[in-house]
């Protein structure tokens, strides 16, 4: 591993990117990042990323896409995994990863539709899937496995930069009244490698992004 040249394809407010960076940080990784501007890609953006979408890893020049497929090859080729041991477990945080995707999918919904209807509609499905997890899935630690810093944090650490980010604007309460969800929250947003994950001007950038949108999210902004 020590001899393999890394560089991350990125764009700077990419959540799936900061997983990636996240890994790349706690991993102690050297790796370069080049930026690119998704809605004007340079040509040879569609030779190394066939789903045109950020991040792309490039190992060595060769180009390894997927958030998950990246943050999982660059656990395996360093000393520890950032995965629970115990085969089950792993696979119980391999599922709860897939519903991490769904909050996140519905967090992008929430600050872009332009439909008053399914902005709430959205709100609700969100409200029951941060119950889901504050009653059926922590267990009041900092990290979701622990106290140890695992993949799956990696994954939730953007979504919660979303969220701290929407509530200044608009508290949908999704925090209220959930000790467990607030503890991990709190502990991701204060933590190095996540912090890592994201460049210093990022919340100016995520803000002019926000009211840049002609969103039912983005008419409440004052």
């Amino acid at each position: 591993m020590a001899d393999k040249k890394f560089e991350l394809i990125s764009f700077a407010l990419c959540p799936y990117v900061q997983r990636a960076r996240a890994i790349l940080a706690e991993k102690k990784i050297e790796h370069d990042i080049k930026y690119i501007d998704l809605d004007s890609p340079p040509d040879w953006f569609f030779d190394v990323s066939p789903l045109e979408k950020v991040p792309v890893l490039l190992v060595d020049g060769e180009p390894l896409f997927e958030s998950m497929a990246i943050c999982e090859y660059l656990d395996e080729v360093t000393d520890g995994s950032l995965y629970p041991d115990d085969p089950f477990k792993k696979a119980q945080n391999r599922a709860w990863i897939e519903f991490g995707n769904t909050i996140l999918d519905l967090t992008y919904q929430l600050f872009t539709t332009d439909d008053e209807r399914k902005f709430k509609q959205t709100t609700a499905i969100l409200d029951e899937k941060f119950d889901i997890l504050e009653e059926d899935c922590l267990k009041g630690t900092p990290f979701f496995n622990g106290d140890k810093f695992s993949i799956i944090d990696a994954v939730y650490a953007p979504l919660f930069r979303f969220h701290k980010a929407l509530a200044a604007y608009h508290d949908s309460g999704f925090f209220t009244d959930r000790p467990n969800l607030c503890l991990w929250r709190d502990t991701l947003l204060d933590y190095d490698a996540v912090n890592k994950s994201v460049n210093p001007d990022y919340d100016d950038e995520f803000d002019a992004y926000l009211k840049g949108q002609d969103s039912v999210f983005s008419s409440r902004i004052s």
